[in-house]
């Protein structure tokens, strides 16, 4: 059964993720600190709530104040969203997904990148057709 979606991110959700990914553990301070342009303390705040109501992070007190972290892995919460994007781009379909990629990154993969494309691509395919379906590495 497959995980359920994780909610889509706005802007300003995606790089308050992006700091706490990066730091591992922040409190709305530190958080605000980082943004670029950043919004009001109060505003930083309110986004941390709505990013803990959404499933993305979690708190703990410290001293008297809250200290975020992330709920997920960064790659999962990476792959969720991807899933998302996938959706609501692609129609649903990893082929567009993946050519519209690789048509606009192809001269930024190295050989190696590409060699081991093809060979998830190869170890997807063997999944399908024996009928079943591959789990993540």
């Amino acid at each position: 059964m497959p995980k359920p979606a994780v909610p889509s991110l706005s802007r300003r959700e995606r790089q308050i993720l992006d700091v706490i990914y990066r730091r591992g553990r922040a409190s709305a301070a530190d958080v605000t600190s980082e943004l670029p342009d950043a919004p009001t303390y109060t505003t930083v705040r309110g986004l941390l709530r709505i990013l803990e109501e959404k499933g993305h992070v979690r708190h703990e007190e410290d001293a008297g104040r809250y200290v975020y972290s992330p709920s997920l892995p960064r790659e999962d919460a990476g792959a969720s969203q991807l899933q998302h994007v996938v959706r609501t781009f692609f129609d649903g379909s990893a082929f567009k997904a993946m050519a519209a990629f690789l048509g606009s990154s192809r001269d930024e993969l190295s050989d190696a990148e590409l060699a081991r494309l093809r060979a998830i691509v190869e170890d997807a395919g063997k999944g399908s057709r024996t009928g079943k379906r591959r789990t993540r590495r």
